[in-house]
């Protein structure tokens, strides 16, 4: 009942938040007689609040139009490259008619970034994309709101990640390079893992950054919740069935409002601080400031529902069993197979881990343990990398991922390029 409550709930409040964006430029338009009253600005900066705080929050676009190779703009094309029921693969294609940089950018490596299918839309790695397309073809996982997908269209296990992952290395070449962030770190290895013990051919480099491969090290309080919670409360009490007004109509889903909450709960005084700094932002008539608050919370209040299957799966394989860790994890592939889960069967795909100093969602250690389950590939093909001053999100958005780590990442993928 909690889904529907919450989508009654949204319902009622929805007129109000409409209210509140109008009140918000009555006030603030210089054609309005209200703008001219005393303290129309706090007026209307109280309404835009209010209409921000109470709004539905869409998908956002990865509105990537362009970018800067060498000194020239080339155009950026978003492409589907492949469609499956819960994730689209899509391909930034770069565009320019200078002919010698054409021929550059044929050159430059492919990557393959795998998106976290943890509660946000995969646009969070704008910045990641934006970044990588100065010397890379990148693709990246577009997972789709479960709330979206029909019954029809069967259920989603982690196992069924797994194997959409390995299609999609399939799909863009043996010379791909794989980087997964955060929560798919534990499903790509044990998809590159699987390939190598089927002697196909396997990526030529992995780059993880802030994932729980052993989620045992450092637990954060993201980790102490999948950890002292039973798999039972879990099933009771996080999964809900999806209203009819959508096209997942009965399907059983992790919803994203929950997921949303529990993020906003780790730190409340910091979400408070930031949207009373918005408030004195407008107030103040600083719009460079406001735009990068809207900036950032429309992506981030932006959520999609997880496929209970997969959530669930996640929780007891990666955070109660540590089955990849403890060298028990048997995924069902395409044909009803199951196979283990061997890390050492990995020889020729190069190895980069990278943490953030101040990671509050993977903690320490946790991603550099790949490198004790990899034994099969050569040290000299190892490196790990630790983002000093970097939280999660600073890893892979923002100045310390443009100016910290992209730079380690670049120079690994190109030392192993061939």
């Amino acid at each position: 009942m909690l889904y529907q409550i919450y989508e009654t709930n949204r319902a009622w409040i929805s007129p109000f938040s409409e209210f509140a964006s109008a009140a918000s430029k009555l006030y603030s338009n210089p054609l309005s007689p209200l703008a001219q009253m005393p303290a129309a600005h706090r007026v209307s900066a109280g309404f835009d609040l209010m209409h921000r705080l109470t709004k539905e929050y869409e998908k956002p676009e990865f509105g990537i139009n362009k970018v800067n190779v060498d000194g020239t703009d080339v155009v950026i094309q978003e492409q589907v490259v492949e469609a499956k029921p819960f994730c689209r693969l899509l391909r930034f294609k770069r565009f320019t008619d200078n002919g010698a940089l054409l021929e550059k950018m044929r050159s430059q490596p492919s990557i393959l970034v795998v998106a976290p299918l943890s509660g946000h839309h995969s646009t969070l790695l704008r910045d990641t994309v934006r970044t990588l397309l100065q010397d890379h073809k990148v693709y990246i996982t577009d997972w789709i709101d479960a709330r979206m997908v029909s019954l029809e269209d069967g259920a989603f296990h982690l196992d069924d990640y797994i194997n959409y992952v390995q299609d999609f290395i399939r799909k863009v070449g043996p010379d791909v390079h794989v980087i997964s962030v955060c929560q798919p770190t534990v499903p790509v290895l044990a998809a590159v893992s699987l390939m190598a013990s089927r002697g196909e051919v396997t990526p030529r480099t992995m780059t993880m950054m802030g994932g729980p491969i052993d989620a045992r090290k450092s637990p954060t309080a993201v980790n102490n919740l999948a950890m002292n919670k039973s798999f039972e409360w879990f099933e009771n009490n996080v999964i809900y069935r999806v209203p009819q007004n959508y096209p997942g109509a009965g399907r059983a889903v992790y919803p994203g409002f929950l997921q949303h909450t529990g993020f906003v709960a780790m730190n409340p005084d910091r979400h408070a601080t930031s949207h009373y700094d918005y408030f004195l932002d407008l107030v103040r008539g600083d719009d460079d400031s406001a735009d990068a608050h809207r900036q950032f919370y429309d992506e981030y209040n932006a959520v999609l529902d997880m496929p209970a299957e997969y959530y669930l799966d996640t929780i007891k394989t990666v955070f109660q069993d540590f089955a990849l860790v403890n060298g028990t994890w048997k995924v069902r592939n395409p044909k009803g197979k199951e196979e283990l889960v061997k890390p050492a069967d990995i020889k020729t795909t190069a190895l980069l881990t990278v943490e953030g100093e101040l990671d509050d969602i993977s903690g320490a250690g946790q991603t550099k343990a790949a490198h004790d389950l990899c034994t099969g590939i050569p040290k000299a093909r190892q490196k790990h990398y630790d983002v000093v001053g970097a939280g999660h999100y600073g890893i892979f958005s923002g100045r310390r991922w443009r100016e910290k780590a992209y730079p380690e990442i670049r120079a690994f993928i190109l030392s192993h390029n061939k």
